[in-house]
């Protein structure tokens, strides 16, 4: 039996954008995904499925995206199954502690939000999950991971123990009994052990800080192509020279395992088997690791900073440098025009329906945070009793209908934020075209519902971004030829 102090997480981070047409509520043909339908249904095909069938879910520590999971739900409830069945599964392996994580609503980079929208993708990914694996999350992975204090603050306050966060993220340290602080920057902290963050309320919060060469090895290198080389990585990590409980861990997209790389799937399989076939090391996660080993060390962090933007979270607002590959004379100058293009949306829209709503709801904001369950039960019953407790007195059906409307409106302003419209090389990418129509449905309602002109506003500041592309011309032009309801 391998020895309780050498121990093995492997995580896999499971996400794609949400795709759906915002007025069809489905995903349209993508030529790009050929020779299937749409690239949700690619992925599903050469990752989320093989995983799946080989029942791997249930061995390493995972994270879905809840836009990803009601996808899968209606479109591959099969695998679906397979994943929150795994969880429970999990549970049994390690010790009544379930491998699936939390994860913020629709991916937005929460240190560029404003604090409402955090804490209701905060609130809608824990209660998502609650939703989908029937019990509390423990952890919650924050999108590209990237964080600061006010987010971790949210996280304690709704009780999620822990997240994983690159080493690079880690600026601190120092034992908890005493002793002063020491630099750890640069990837110098030690990643076999969980952190405690005191946080400036008094909370507290555990991070853990996955492996970096090891992570970019399976990322970036086709390690996980190779099972035997990379579970010999995997067990060649431990050191030597540590007295207490060792966690070697890393972190990864999970599309890494079959979609990146083909065969990936294979590789992990053949992987963990040779890890669980006896040898110096288990398999664990991140709760159960917690539980058994506590930590012993405290940590700062690096504010406002990601595990895949070298310059904190510019890469979702500026042009930082950062890119997928883009043409050497292209630039990623877009990107300003189009976060201030949304945030302009975002808090124009804001006070109208402040005052909308104040009629209607007891707690505008509160019943936006609450309207997930509109999200997760779309049925008349289930509109019926969301009002039932969230209004502030018996309404008539035309007020039911501008309640939810007025709440529709506010999941597509969330919506609009999804990370990957800024994460690419152009503004005319499917990924910026995608939040660009969910600001387009945003403005349609909130135009329906207080009467105010919003779009010419919008496309003057979207005029400033400029593509990549002559033939696209600017946001405007993209706008318009791409999105635009004619």
């Amino acid at each position: 039996m391998a020895p309780l102090d050498q121990l093995i997480c492997i995580h896999g981070h499971f996400y794609q954008p949400p795709r759906e047409n915002p007025w069809l509520e489905e995903v349209e043909a993508q030529p790009s995904a050929h020779p299937y339908h749409d690239w949700n249904e690619r992925i599903t095909a050469e990752c989320y499925g093989p995983l799946a069938a080989l029942g791997l879910y249930a061995k390493i520590s995972f994270d879905f995206g809840p836009t990803l999971l009601s996808w899968l739900e209606r479109k591959a409830p099969a695998v679906y199954e397979s994943i929150r069945r795994s969880d429970q599964e999990s549970r049994g392996n390690f010790s009544g502690h379930g491998s699936a994580m939390a994860q913020a609503y629709n991916h937005i980079i929460l240190p560029l939000a404003n604090h409402r929208d955090r804490v209701t993708q905060v609130a809608w990914g824990i209660r998502d999950f609650e939703f989908r694996f029937g019990r509390r999350p423990e952890g919650m992975w924050l999108p590209e991971t990237a964080v600061d204090l006010e987010t971790l603050e949210i996280l304690a306050e709704r009780g999620i123990l822990f997240t994983v966060l690159a080493p690079h993220q880690a600026g601190r340290v120092r034992p908890l009994s005493s002793g002063s602080w020491h630099s750890v920057s640069g990837e110098r902290i030690d990643p076999s052990q969980a952190y405690l963050l005191r946080l400036p309320s008094g909370r507290k919060i555990h991070l853990f800080f996955y492996q970096g060469t090891l992570s970019r090895a399976v990322a970036f290198e086709k390690l996980v192509t190779q099972g035997e080389i990379f579970a010999k990585k995997l067990l060649g990590a431990f050191s030597g020279k540590a007295a207490g409980p060792q966690l070697v861990h890393i972190a990864s997209d999970g599309e890494t395992y079959g979609h990146h790389f083909p065969g990936g799937d294979q590789g992990l399989a053949e992987a963990i088997r040779r890890i669980e076939a006896g040898g110096p090391a288990r398999l664990t996660n991140y709760g159960e690791h917690l539980e058994r080993h506590p930590a012993t060390h405290e940590v700062e962090i690096v504010e406002k900073s990601s595990w895949s933007c070298t310059h904190g979270v510019d890469r979702w607002w500026s042009d930082c440098g950062c890119n997928a590959g883009a043409p050497a004379d292209w630039n990623q100058s877009w990107r300003t025009p189009l976060r201030d293009a949304l945030d302009w949306l975002r808090d124009s829209v804001a006070p109208r329906f402040e005052q909308a709503a104040a009629g209607i709801f007891k707690d505008p904001w509160a019943a936006r945070d609450r309207s997930i369950e509109l999200i997760l039960e779309r049925s008349p019953e289930g509109a019926q009793r969301f009002l039932e407790e969230q209004a502030a007195r018996p309404l008539e059906k035309m007020e039911r209908d501008r309640a939810l409307k007025l709440l529709e409106l506010q999941r597509q302003a969330l919506l609009m934020y999804t990370s990957c419209g800024w994460f690419f090389n152009d503004i005319s990418g499917i990924e910026a075209v995608q939040i660009l129509q969910y600001a387009a449905r945003a403005i349609q309602l909130a135009e329906e519902l207080f009467g105010d002109p919003l779009e010419s506003e919008f496309l003057k500041i979207l005029m400033q971004a400029r593509s990549n592309r002559p033939e696209c011309g600017d946001g405007r032009q993209v706008y318009e030829a791409s999105v635009m309801i004619r």
